[in-house]
């Protein structure tokens, strides 16, 4: 807390707000760039962790008004997964999906009722620039993040265009499904300085998941598509970001989502999930600004940087008798609201040193009304976090750089309301990270790193029955995980290869288990530790026209509970990773292969409770697109034409208990820009 207050005095001669630089990365000047096109993953160097991933929407293979989930899918050494209630799910180095981070222009996303984003709910219309570092690489993103950061910058990029620009898509498949997006950028200057505003708004209707080679439904009739995984969505935004001549810049970001959608049952289970959700919205709102790098009061220089954010999001749940869904048995309908203030800042410790801090301070509201009842539940989420980064050598030669980076931070949680059951304890939990990273002549980075975070049980895993599908267990306490890393970047010709090897230990994990007969029911427990050992490789190189680009990742994960019966980890494959070549082909035309692979995984079988295996697979996929000019210059100039098949082979692969995953999928997409 002394570290903040100091910033605060030294920088409080400053007027207004400005950008904060990632704590992860290198600090750069601002600067306007032209239209960029992405056609791959751009790494960005960490102090002691392995690089962070910088991506772009501009040439992805997904959808018009897709989801959070299609674009974060398109990122090496992250795993994305639908659970049983149909959300996707983010898993790295054997994390759970509640240990990863997500961002939005600063303000975090995964402090609400289930201290998780469904990535599925979140539109991706409106991102602008989009950041994803594996491990924990910094003490600055508040509590609750410790498997990673994705970090989604929609107002408070730093990218300015250098000019207006618009754009219209459309998109159908084969089997019916259309959608349809269009985005609107406007930057211009005042005497003040530079402006931009952006807005959009997307709209995607699709009749279902194909059905894969052998997936037979029990509904007679049913042959394309599996049964009730329609889905309906409506998105939109807003951005006015400012930025002044002295440095001084502030933004405004909204944007929301609303639709329905039904959730896949689980095949050849008699428990099976029969849910749909009638309606799911979701509205989030951010103000940000700083400083500017500037002369700071006690010397040296500083900036200072604040955010304000709402998150509010409303979610129906149906849930029916059987697999033809007209009849319905019960219903959940929960009402969410986040309000979020973070403050981050950093002032230089001489010609080499510099240190920084940041305060999160989050309050979750959650009104949950079932047949007969109602019930009101909230927590406050407090973090303070300081860290220090040195760059104890520059120069030239055999080394060229060696940079240090020590931090620390302090997280609290307490439960004030708890609808009526008992409270959870107020917990305190501290965090610490160590890392370094060696620049050699020639390029090639050695890094390594040592982390200690907690994350605290969130109300949903605490209290929700989830419509009698889960006992609540208000005793679980809060896991930690032990996190050490180490790795090298090196240049390959004209590409780059990484080796990191890891090794995480969370203690006090909680995990679901299936209660005893004649119950049946899932619980959520405390488990003694969850260990995961492994390598993750990744590398991209150019063969003259041809970018081809490869992640693996290796990883062995084992659950110990001196009290129970050891386990099966759930959905963390021991191998996964993919392959993607991008290429040119005559008379325009632009070609891309791309390979994914899972190794086998295991579940936990709804019915009887028992660890099931399932089996690996390899799922291909295909692209090609052509550009044209339809006219010189302006907006809305180009035309791009795009077809592309997923799953080319029309394998059944599963990635939860009897939920397979799509089969082939044929996809038409036009843009104009």
């Amino acid at each position: 807390m002394l570290a903040f207050c100091c910033l605060l005095l030294g920088l409080s001669a400053s007027v207004g707000l400005s950008y904060q630089e990632p704590a992860d990365t290198v600090r750069k000047k601002p600067a306007a760039l032209e239209e960029l096109v992405v056609r791959a993953v751009k790494p960005i160097v960490t102090v002691g962790g392995a690089s962070a991933f910088e991506l772009r929407l501009d040439s992805l293979r997904v959808p018009p008004a897709p989801s959070l989930e299609l674009v974060v899918r398109e990122l090496p050494a992250l795993r994305v997964r639908r659970n049983s209630r149909g959300e996707a799910e983010l898993s790295a180095r054997g994390s759970d999906s509640r240990q990863v981070a997500v961002l939005v222009d600063g303000i975090p996303l995964n402090l609400a009722w289930d201290a998780r984003v469904d990535l599925s709910v979140v539109p991706a219309t409106a991102v602008d620039r989009l950041e994803y570092t594996r491990g924990l690489a910094t003490m600055l993103q508040g509590p609750n993040a410790l498997g990673g950061v994705l970090d989604i910058r929609v107002g408070s990029s730093m990218l300015q265009p250098s000019g207006k620009s618009a754009q219209l898509a459309f998109g159908a498949d084969a089997l019916g499904g259309v959608s349809t997006s269009g985005t609107l950028s406007l930057p211009f200057e005042t005497g003040a300085g530079r402006w931009l505003v952006r807005t959009g708004a997307g709209f995607a209707d699709s009749p279902g998941y194909p059905l894969a080679r052998g997936i037979v439904e029990p509904i007679p009739g049913t042959r394309d598509t599996r049964v009730n995984t329609d889905s309906r969505s409506y998105d939109g935004f807003a951005a006015v970001r400012f930025q002044g001549h002295s440095g001084t810049w502030g933004s405004v970001t909204g944007f929301g989502f609303r639709g329905s959608r039904g959730i896949a049952a689980e095949l050849g289970n008699s428990n099976a999930r029969f849910w749909r959700y009638p309606h799911l919205s979701r509205a989030v709102a951010v103000a940000s600004g700083g400083t500017g790098d500037r002369a700071a009061l006690f010397g040296g220089r500083g900036d200072l940087e604040a955010s304000l954010g709402v998150d509010v999001g409303r979610t129906e749940i149906d849930s029916y008798t059987g697999r033809d869904y007209t009849a319905v048995n019960g219903f959940e309908d929960g009402h969410d609201r986040t309000l979020t203030l973070r403050l981050l800042g950093d002032h230089t410790l001489g010609s080499r040193g510099e240190l920084r801090s940041a305060f999160t301070l989050a309050e979750t509201r959650h009104d949950e009304r079932l047949p007969g009842e109602s019930a009101r539940y909230r927590q406050r989420v407090a973090s303070l976090g300081a860290e220090t980064v040195w760059r104890l050598i520059e120069g030239r030669g055999a080394i060229e750089s060696l940079r240090l980076s020590i931090g620390g931070a302090y997280d609290n949680a307490r439960t004030p309301e708890t609808g009526g059951r008992p409270s959870f304890p107020r917990y305190s939990e501290w965090g610490g990270r160590l890392g370094a990273t060696l620049g050699l002549d020639g390029g090639t980075r050695i890094h390594g790193g040592v982390s200690r975070r907690a994350r605290f049980p969130a109300l949903r895993e605490l209290y929700s029955g989830a419509l009698d599908r889960f006992a609540p267990n208000p005793e679980l306490r809060p896991e930690n995980l032990v996190g050490m890393e180490t790795g090298v970047t090196a240049p390959i010709g004209r590409g780059e290869v990484q080796v990191v090897a890891f090794r995480h230990q969370v203690n006090d994990a909680v995990v679901r288990v299936t209660l005893p007969a004649p119950d049946r029911r899932f619980m959520r427990v405390n488990r003694d530790r969850i260990r995961s050992t492994g390598v993750e490789l990744l590398g991209t190189v150019p063969i003259g026209a041809v970018t081809l680009s490869a992640d693996l990742t290796l990883q062995s994960i084992g659950i110990s509970d001196t009290a129970a019966v050891p386990r099966q980890p759930e959905g963390l494959p021991e191998v996964y990773g993919s392959v993607r070549t991008r290429f040119p082909l005559p008379v325009g035309l632009f070609g891309g292969v791309d390979l994914g692979f899972t190794g086998r995984q295991f579940c936990i079988d709804p019915g009887t409770g028992a660890d099931t295996r399932l089996d690996g697979g390899a799922l291909f996929g295909a692209e090609l697109s052509r550009r044209w000019s339809v006219r010189r210059g302006g907006m809305l100039s180009r035309l791009e034409a795009r077809v592309s098949l997923e799953n080319l082979g029309d394998r059944a692969v599963f990635d939860q208990c009897g939920l397979p995953l799509p089969g082939r999928s044929l996809r038409l997409l036009l843009r104009v820009f």
